[in-house]
């Protein structure tokens, strides 16, 4: 009985022989590499991966309350609430004087905005059970794309941490126009704050107390809306009282009546407007023994699914149309982080791997199996790939350490593959 060929093969040969007797096997290796290509430039590159473990911080206020106390009442019951929840892997609960802050870490996969709505729900329907002196809690999620992929530090020899906030208050407030831009943070330097300095013994003097003026300060801060006034076909708008804008302003408030007169808030206190007390100072030195100068940190998280590189770009472009206007002269803008640089140095010496992989298999396959051997491998690989990254961008994935490392470890399993299937092919065809 004679078998034709075609019955003889399976289904990979089968399949095989379709691509290998096909016209248009060409037009696909080409149509691959050039996909590929596309691919690579289109596809974002960040440096963590988009691995979505919820974490949500609840953080809890006892003003005046030990932490064995916060513990006792606060941590202990709210750790027992939570656990509760579908989806809670850990619980890390710290306990300090006057509050508490719980961590809940969900499973991997778990989305945030369900894991958010679960949380939030619990909380609310268990407002009952808050003890006496509790704030309520407050709930802060945290994702891996709040992690800065740009950190820019202002200093200048000339201006000082209040100044430099101010400035850099302005520069967020531009960059933050980015689409790509997500959350940004500024470190250190010192907010406006107006202060108000009580003189103990004026306030003795005119028989008033801090207690009593507190209250009418925060009656002189506010400004509403107190209705409308009709009148020949016309209606106007009434607004009652305006905010605070100056310390002048501040200092002539009533604050009492003594011997019927008057008693204005400069007449027993200073006001003072300036900077805040620092809580945290950044500094800006050469690391050579030079001076350090005063500075300010901003930093910027990007969106989800936002290419790295091309956000950190696109900021930096931003930044240097801002030099000159908003940004003076004796100011300078350092970049202290930068993942969108090391991102991409990653992904393309991943690149420049693959090349030299090809490139050596080739070599090798020439040198001692023959050229049309050659070319299929130097052809097979780089399309293979190419269709491979073609589907990262198809699905929403980006080049990552995770990525990268996958990418890695299979250039070793195709290159062995080509090897070991080009030389089985050119045995069976030189077997007598």
């Amino acid at each position: 009985m004679n078998h034709s060929p075609d019955n003889q093969h399976g289904f990979a040969g089968r399949l095989a022989s379709v691509f290998v007797e096909s016209r248009l096997t060409i037009i696909l290796i080409i149509a691959s590499l050039l996909l590929g290509i596309v691919a690579v430039a289109m596809l974002p590159r960040e440096e963590e991966p988009q691995i979505k473990v919820p974490m949500i911080d609840v953080m809890v206020a006892m003003p005046g309350a030990t932490p064995k106390e916060v513990e006792e009442r606060v941590s202990i019951p709210m750790e027992k609430l939570l656990y509760e929840l579908p989806g809670v892997e850990y619980i890390y609960t710290t306990s300090m004087p006057g509050q508490c802050l719980l961590v809940a870490r969900f499973y991997v996969g778990e989305k945030m905005e369900d894991a958010i709505v679960r949380l939030n729900q619990k909380l609310a329907t268990n407002f009952d059970r808050i003890p006496y002196g509790v704030v309520p809690p407050m709930v802060k999620p945290h994702t891996i794309d709040d992690v800065p992929v740009l950190a820019l530090t202002l200093h200048s020899p000339r201006y000082d941490h209040f100044t430099l906030r101010r400035l850099a208050a302005q520069l967020d407030d531009a960059v933050k126009n980015i689409p790509e831009v997500a959350e940004t943070k500024l470190i250190g330097g010192a907010r406006r704050q107006v202060r108000v300095l009580f003189d103990p013994a004026r306030l003795a003097a005119r028989g008033l107390t801090a207690t009593e003026i507190i209250p009418k300060l925060q009656q002189a801060n506010r400004q509403s809306y107190s209705g409308t006034l009709q009148s020949l076909n016309t209606e106007i708008l009434l607004q009652t009282g305006r905010f605070l804008t100056s310390a002048k302003e501040i200092g002539r408030i009533v604050v009492g009546v003594h011997n019927n007169r008057p008693v204005y808030l400069d007449e027993v206190a200073g006001v003072v407007d300036g900077p805040e007390d620092p809580s945290n100072y950044v500094l800006f030195g050469s690391g050579k023994g030079g001076p350090e100068e005063a500075a300010v940190t901003l930093s910027l998280a990007k969106r989800p699914g936002a290419n790295a590189v091309q956000v950190v770009e696109t900021v930096l472009a931003k930044i240097e149309t801002l030099k000159g206007t908003l940004i003076p002269t004796d100011v300078t803008v350092s970049v202290t982080r930068n993942y969108g640089e090391t991102a991409a140095e990653k992904s393309n010496e991943l690149l420049l791997h693959m090349g030299i992989a090809v490139f050596g298999v080739t070599l090798l396959i020439l040198f001692f199996l023959g050229w049309r051997e050659s070319v299929i491998v130097i052809l097979a690989i780089p399309s293979t790939l190419a269709l491979t990254l073609l589907l990262f961008y198809l699905y929403g994935y980006t080049l990552n350490r995770i990525t990268l490392f996958a990418l890695i470890f299979s250039i070793g399993i195709l290159v062995d593959d080509a090897i070991v299937v080009v030389e089985n092919i050119v045995r069976h065809l030189r077997l007598p």
